[in-house]
């Protein structure tokens, strides 16, 4: 996912994120950056095992 795309996200969902904070919500809004996140990884991880299959044959 290109880092552009991310930040857009991320300004996006900062305001209802922070509206969770601050009804004393937080956690809610870190699981949620949390499985954002986790799904980029993810998605990196797929990029990097196709790459080292192209490579390898």
């Amino acid at each position: 996912m290109k880092p552009s795309i991310v930040i857009i996200v991320l300004v996006i969902f900062a305001w209802p994120l922070y509206y969770l904070y601050q009804r004393q919500l937080g956690a809610i809004s870190f699981l949620l950056l949390a499985l954002f996140f986790f799904y980029i990884a993810m998605q990196e991880r797929k990029k990097t095992k196709k790459q080292k299959k192209n490579d390898g044959t």
